[in-house]
């Protein structure tokens, strides 16, 4: 019983968090125009991110602040206005001719702001809130032994540094980075306009 029980907790966090959303685009993009490195800096952001929601679950405190509508709205608020923020940096090198980028000296990207950028973008995301309330809801029921709450998160969290790690290696590979030279503009373009788009319904869709 509690086998399969974790099992269903893993399955939830696996679909949940390997499906496209904004951490797994900007892993991608990253991964593309940086590279293997600063990829896994950011998806280290991301998996730590997870992990903070996952222990607030964890101690109930997400349920507090779930109760407390003008705390989530502050998540949304700030989560929505750093997605714009990324959306106009992403759209802003999309316009940049390559030639103008060729001609930039090549800047070794800060591993500590790209491993903030992937907490902060995990943390403002109320969504993530949810998600692992409804995990915990999931796995812990009442009379559950004492050693399951340690394996759905060490579980999640090793999970959590497969597919983040994954899509970080994955993008990174040559034939991805040469797909990437060619199509920059478009691929830049394309990530600026979802980053948008997530962003407003942030800030406009209710939870």
């Amino acid at each position: 019983m509690i086998g399969s029980q974790i099992a269903l907790v893993y399955v939830t966090y696996l679909l949940a968090s390997a499906s496209p959303g904004p951490s797994n685009l900007a892993i991608m993009g990253v991964a593309m125009r940086e590279g293997r490195a600063p990829a896994l800096m950011l998806a280290a952001g991301v998996v730590t991110g997870s992990l903070c929601w996952a222990l607030l679950a964890a101690t109930g405190i997400s349920t507090l602040l779930a109760a407390y509508a003008q705390a989530l709205f502050a998540i949304k608020l700030v989560g929505g206005i750093y997605l714009l923020y990324l959306a106009f940096r992403t759209g802003r090198s999309a316009l940049t001719p390559a030639s103008a980028v060729a001609s930039v000296r090549r800047v070794t990207p800060s591993y500590r702001s790209l491993y903030r950028q992937g907490m902060l973008m995990h943390l403002g995301n109320p969504k993530a809130i949810m998600s692992w309330m409804a995990i915990m809801s999931l796995g812990l029921q009442q009379g559950t032994a004492a050693n399951v709450l340690p394996a759905i998160i060490g579980g999640c969290a090793l999970l959590g540094v497969m597919v983040f790690g994954g899509y970080a290696i994955l993008f990174s590979t040559s034939p991805m980075i040469a797909f990437y030279t060619k199509l920059r503009r478009w691929i830049e373009g394309a990530l600026s306009v979802l980053f948008a788009i997530v962003g407003l319904r942030l800030l406009l869709v209710r939870l």
